[in-house]
């Protein structure tokens, strides 16, 4: 029997199967999300770069920032969170971020992916795909929060507090933006990361730094950064990196990405220039450690607000982070007296605590943004932004507070004694140096 004549001959009964079909069952069948292969390779390429940002970008960044003694430690503290969070986030952090669960936590259900099929989506790209690119996410916040205690931590201190960190600050605030938790349910938009990366990682820096207390020499004789092309380096690394950051995710490649990789890049070149500006009107000389700082601060105020607000909202965030951040810098050394000895804070916290604020401002459509969700308006926005970063500074605080304390205890104290301190910790430490001439 030949093709046309067997599909005419089943044509009446597959027709009376489609009608004892409920129309509900077959437009549920209908919308049943496809893999993209589009945008599942735009998210891998996201990840690499997201990654890159941590290795080498972040330790490169903050290696250039130390004295030459020290500089290996710092490396080597980013290495060694990398691999932890990894392996942490497959056996239970994912699933406590992203897993089914409560308003303030995931259940364990995805632990070590043992029930997530090969096959199984995340919206249209496999949610292996979207395991990894949150990973490297999970990845760089506890790495952000090396640059508060550089050269006078204990190596074990840092592998523990970063590991209770990780489980008790990260995966929570994770959970309650973006894994379905009370805040996402409020409707809070915080597009990459203001809140979940920024806000967590610069207030807990804060925290951990007044715990540590200062270097020794602090604030008049803190040698510089032993090498600001290092510093530079990385920062190059980092403003690549953050266009995956940002961009990816959208989770697709659609005008979403689109949109936040120019806000991102804006951002970024605008606050370097006001950094600039800045140092040249107050000091006589614009450094070059300066405006790659100011680059950072760009990047992470714009992160939170990044595929919700125009090129112009990008152009405010990015001016408004090269003054603030840069008064915050001041204002932690000079009037708190903390040695927030590579400005996590004053960078990364203000400025993802103010572009989360500004989200609610420049994400309207009447000031070239995306728009706002439907029935809010800016002040009911700007209600829910202040809410939830209320309740992720005050946790992060506590629990940092917490885990210092853990951790100093199961460790011998997170400082290391003077004059290891002052040897500088990398043959103190790891039996290296990091320059043999």
């Amino acid at each position: 029997m030949t093709a046309p004549l067997a599909r005419r001959r089943w044509a009446p009964f597959l027709l009376a199967a489609a009608a004892s079909v409920p129309a509900e069952a077959l437009a549920q069948a209908q919308q049943a999300p496809t893999l993209s292969a589009g945008n599942t390779a735009w998210v891998l390429t996201a990840t690499a770069l997201v990654l890159f940002m941590t290795l080498p970008g972040l330790a490169l960044f903050y290696g250039g920032l130390v004295r030459a003694q020290s500089v290996l430690s710092v490396l080597m503290q980013c290495s060694a969170i990398a691999c932890l969070a990894s392996v942490l986030w497959l056996a239970f952090v994912y699933s406590l971020a992203f897993g089914d669960g409560g308003p303030a936590v995931g259940y364990l259900g995805k632990a070590f992916l043992a029930s997530v099929k090969a096959d199984a989506l995340a919206g249209d790209i496999p949610e292996s795909v979207f395991f990894m690119f949150q990973m490297t996410f999970a990845i760089i916040t506890p790495a952000l929060i090396c640059g508060a205690y550089p050269e006078r931590m204990r190596f074990s201190a840092v592998v523990l507090f970063s590991a209770l960190w990780l489980i008790v600050v990260y995966a929570p605030v994770a959970h309650w933006v973006w894994g379905g938790g009370w805040a996402q349910k409020l409707g809070v938009m915080d597009f990459a990361g203001g809140i979940v990366v920024h806000a967590t990682a610069g207030v807990s820096a804060l925290v951990l730094a007044w715990m540590l207390g200062p270097r020794a020499g602090f604030p008049g004789e803190v040698k510089p950064p032993h090498s600001p092309g290092m510093t530079m380096a990385g920062g190059a690394m980092l403003w690549v990196g953050w266009f995956g950051f940002n961009a990816g995710s959208a989770l697709a490649a659609n005008h979403a990405a689109g949109s936040a990789m120019v806000a991102t890049h804006v951002s970024a070149a605008a606050a370097a220039l006001t950094w600039m500006a800045i140092e040249w009107v107050r000091f006589g000389k614009p450094s070059l450690v300066g405006i790659v700082t100011g680059m950072v601060a760009g990047l992470a105020t714009v992160t939170p607000g990044s595929g919700y607000i125009g090129p112009i909202g990008a152009l405010v965030y990015g001016v408004l982070a090269g003054g603030v951040c840069f008064a915050a810098v001041v204002w932690v050394k000079k009037r708190l007296k903390v040695d927030d000895s590579l400005d996590v804070f004053g960078v990364h916290g203000v400025g993802g605590i103010m572009g989360t604020l500004l989200a609610a401002v420049f994400g309207s459509a009447a000031l070239g943004g995306a728009g706002l969700s439907e029935g809010a308006s800016m002040g009911s926005q700007l209600g829910v932004q202040a809410l939830t970063l209320a309740a992720t500074v005050a946790w992060s605080a506590l629990a940092t507070f917490a885990i210092g304390k853990v951790a100093a205890a199961l460790t011998g104290g997170l400082r290391v004694p003077r004059e290891q301190e002052a040897d500088g910790l990398d043959l103190v430490t790891h039996g290296e140096r990091g320059y043999s001439f």
